[in-house]
């Protein structure tokens, strides 16, 4: 039996993550962040393990080569990026380069909760966090939210995998591989920089995107599929 575990706990801060993305010009420090790929936790384990199946007597051919293998992941979410589009500030930081996000952030008037979104009232808005905890900012003026400052759904994924090996001759071998990728059909939930933009009402200063704060796709489900290749 192989295995190999690994555990990283880390903190990534900028003030800007990619090429094109923009620096507040009004207050700097609005913009010093978690990095667009910051991800606290992640824990990886992977083995592998050839099963006895040849002790047990019979042709070597059916019993001899049988394996499992599996990659399993635990990991923080990456950074909710929170971007208000309306050019409150008048600053005119549109921008449609490789990272086409405004400076402009809304005002935070209360603490961020994170929720579990399947306990949200689904199919309706599958809430992440509480959209009231933002405000957008007054006319001519900056919010007062930083652009990243909490993590969005987190990683809880499986992949699994049995397959054979089948010595056809001293030269060539078969290998059969059924493969499970995300074995327990666990909702691995879309990037969360997707849910942190939004407009806001000049008037009540609420948002008016009604995705805002929430989940609105997931990545693969469970996938399964066969494979046969032969090694010379």
């Amino acid at each position: 039996m192989q295995t190999l575990l690994g555990y990283t706990f880390s903190k990534a801060i900028d003030l800007a993550s990619g090429f094109g993305e923009q620096v507040n010009p009004v207050n700097p420090k609005l913009s010093r962040g978690l990095s667009g790929f910051d991800s606290t936790h992640n824990f990886v384990f992977s083995y592998n393990y050839r099963l006895p199946f040849d002790k047990l007597g019979g042709p070597k051919q059916l019993t001899n080569g049988w394996e499992i293998s599996g990659i399993t992941r635990f990991a923080t979410g990456l950074p909710v990026t929170i971007v208000e589009t309306d050019d409150q500030s008048l600053l005119g930081t549109n921008f449609g380069g490789p990272i086409p996000l405004n400076v402009d952030t809304p005002n935070l008037v209360a603490p961020v909760h994170t929720l579990d979104p399947r306990k949200s009232a689904c199919p309706g808005p599958c809430l992440f966090f509480n959209p009231s905890s933002f405000q957008g900012s007054a006319l001519g003026q900056e919010g007062t939210a930083n652009r990243r400052f909490f993590h969005g759904p987190g990683v809880n994924n499986w992949d699994f995998a049995v397959l054979k090996n089948t010595q056809l001759s001293e030269r060539f071998v078969l290998q059969f591989r059924a493969e499970l990728f995300n074995i327990w059909n666990h909702a691995q939930f879309i990037a969360p920089s997707q849910i942190g933009i939004s407009n806001f009402d000049p008037t009540t200063h609420a948002s008016t995107t009604s995705s805002f704060g929430s989940i609105t796709k997931a990545n693969d489900p469970r996938i399964g599929q066969l494979s046969l290749k032969l090694n010379f």
